[in-house]
């Protein structure tokens, strides 16, 4: 008898858990119907700038595309022009602007080929009047200055093709100022003079600062410039990962002065520090010395590298969970308060967590941060609320700018 009634209490048990589960679901999905989500940052164009990966399919690999976009519930996607760091010279220079003008190019065609589902977005308004009218807003960021080389001018530019920020650097320091991950240190002092001109030329535009791969004393020389509050586009909490790729308190508190927003990445190397895992180290070098630099393959080996990569990845590293973002989500709220947080997955890019591997689990998120108690308005706020609030705010001190002209 007492078995009996052991067995129908832990029966008892799962199935409420199990209508508990349903029932956030549900909720879920009602909130992202009702609300705009945006994703700040995907590196999905580096999959489709040969011209076969069509956005508007349904792929087997890599992370994003327009239908499973719908099905996670994400209205709103920053495609990445992203460029390694390489040579800096004149011919170095033109030559990955060119790079930079092809992806462009193959962003918006990939946008355009899918018309009827998706359109580029230029403005904050944008992307609740693509909502409104059932489409994806596909708007367009810069990861790494580099294409900009020392002519300012080709800021102008990259506005005018769509981009609506520039992550200032990379993985190393560029002529704008210091990476906080170069292995050669730094080399600028933080902002260079000419990256002090890149952010008040971004200002002028209305084009968001990226603070995200920039070292810590980039960072504050950056708020020093700037007349409009930053973004990070992809950048976690360094009390809970030791990466230096994320902000610390300080810098939190120092972002919140600002006016700007931390959009949590779920890369899962910045959501908790790796433990150590030899076989993908090894496995990751015979990589490198396979192929070489990565920034110097061609279109076609870049493709295969990938690839190789991913597989190695999903083969061997131990991921964090989406638990860990919503750690994360909550460390921000408790230092500087729920006005300043928001997601960019880094999807295409290495992004990616157990619950959340694709843009069609992003309401796994949202699903968490109910159980922690969030409030749809939290959530709202969370997945694109505060991000819109800075991307006005930068509209904004431009428009102010040209006034005065």
């Amino acid at each position: 008898m007492k078995i009996f009634i052991t067995i129908s209490l832990v029966l008892s048990l799962l199935s409420a858990c199990s209508t508990s589960e349903i029932k956030l679901a549900k909720l879920a999905d009602k909130i992202h119907a009702s609300i705009l989500t945006i994703d700040t940052h995907c590196d999905t164009p580096m999959e489709f700038s040969d011209g076969d990966f069509d956005l508007g399919k349904m792929h087997d690999e890599g992370c994003v595309d327009f239908p499973r976009m719908i099905i996670g519930g994400l209205h709103a996607e920053f495609f990445a022009v992203f460029t390694g760091q390489g040579p800096r010279d004149d011919s170095s220079y033109n030559k990955v602007s060119k790079e930079a003008l092809h992806i462009f190019d193959a962003i918006h065609r990939n946008v355009e080929s899918n018309s009827s589902v998706a359109e580029i977005a230029l403005t904050a308004n944008d992307a609740y009047r693509l909502k409104k009218a059932g489409k994806i807003a596909a708007y367009i960021g810069m990861e790494n200055g580099y294409p900009i080389g020392k002519d300012i001018s080709r800021i102008k530019q990259y506005y005018d093709l769509g981009a609506r920020y520039i992550t200032l650097a990379h993985t190393k320091n560029n002529d704008i100022c210091d990476s906080s991950t170069d292995p050669k240190g730094p080399e600028n002092d933080g902002l260079s003079s000419l990256g002090g001109e890149v952010v008040k030329e971004m200002n002028r535009l209305g084009m968001m600062v990226d603070i995200s791969h920039i070292s810590d004393k980039s960072f504050y020389d950056v708020l020093k410039v700037t007349k409009a509050p930053v973004i990070a586009s992809h950048s976690s909490c360094r009390a809970l990962c030791g990466s230096q790729r994320n902000l610390d308190d300080d810098m939190l508190l120092a972002l919140r002065e600002n006016g700007g927003v931390v959009q949590i990445c779920i890369l899962s190397s910045y959501l908790k520090t790796p433990e150590p895992n030899p076989e993908m180290e090894d496995k990751l070098k015979e990589l490198k010395q396979k192929y070489g630099e990565y920034s110097t393959l061609s279109d076609d080996i870049k493709k295969i590298v990938r690839k190789e990569y991913n597989d190695i990845r999903t083969r061997y590293e131990k991921l964090a969970t989406v638990k860990d973002i919503v750690d994360h989500i909550d460390h921000v709220v408790q230092v500087i308060g729920i006005d300043y947080v928001g997601i960019g997955s880094d999807f295409d890019g290495g992004g990616g967590v157990e619950g959340c591997k694709t843009v069609a689990e992003m309401k796994n998120i949202t699903i968490e941060l109910l159980r922690r108690g969030y409030t749809k308005s939290d959530i709202k706020k969370i997945w694109g609320g505060n991000f819109m609030r800075v991307f006005r705010k930068v509209e904004q001190v431009a428009a102010n700018s040209a006034s005065r002209i």
